[in-house]
């Protein structure tokens, strides 16, 4: 659904993107510069219940997701690693971000409950990215689901910002169940998908 959206901000980062480049600074740098910036932001503020204070710090470094391949498209450096060291890198910012909500809920505002709907989402939204990834290395097609994980990334994140600005916690906390539903249907829907292309496949071989 967010996908949509590329292109705009594509041309919002583009300054900074050949700023950069001018400066010698590589795509891989900003993508672990970026990934860097997500855990701080989660890791430190989350837990302390700064929780607007570490989506602002998010939302800032979320941004050099775009911004290396963009960097990269533009250098003519597009590669196979730049490719897997962007997408290792994600999941470790994805994963940041909910063991900081995880630790907020053991910390500073304890609840057993959201700390394991926490850690639900972080299994979940790993299971996710997992299964597309491991379909699409088998030869099948895997771009289903009803939780993408720029639609994930948006949805945690607006929900704790407006949680903490609104002082409404019920917020954040529609925002987990919504997000451990989401995730797990769409695991449900991909390993679906590809268990029938995967019927298919075998019974022309037949």
């Amino acid at each position: 659904m967010l996908e949509r959206f590329r292109a705009f901000w594509t041309k919002v980062i583009s300054p900074i993107a050949h700023l950069l480049i001018r400066m010698g600074v590589s795509p891989d740098a900003v993508t672990l510069v970026g990934t860097l910036g997500v855990c701080a932001g989660a890791l430190v503020f989350f837990p302390q219940g700064r929780l607007l204070t570490g989506v602002l710090v998010i939302t800032a470094f979320v941004f050099s997701d775009l911004l290396d391949g963009y960097m990269a498209r533009t250098m003519g450096r597009v590669s196979k690693f730049g490719a897997f060291w962007d997408s290792t890198l994600d999941r470790v910012g994805d994963g940041a971000i909910f063991i900081g909500l995880a630790l907020y809920f053991a910390w500073e505002e304890p609840s057993r409950l959201y700390l394991v709907l926490s850690l639900v989402c972080l299994l979940m939204g790993g299971v996710t990215s997992y299964a597309r990834s491991r379909g699409e290395t088998l030869g099948f097609s895997v771009k289903v689901g009803i939780a993408e994980r720029a639609d994930r990334l948006v949805a945690i994140l607006v929900m704790t910002g407006f949680s903490a600005i609104f002082d409404l916690p019920v917020l954040l906390y529609i925002a987990l169940w919504a997000l451990a539903i989401a995730s797990t249907i769409t695991v449900g829907q991909r390993v679906w998908v590809v268990r029938k292309q995967a019927i298919a496949e075998a019974r022309t071989r037949i």
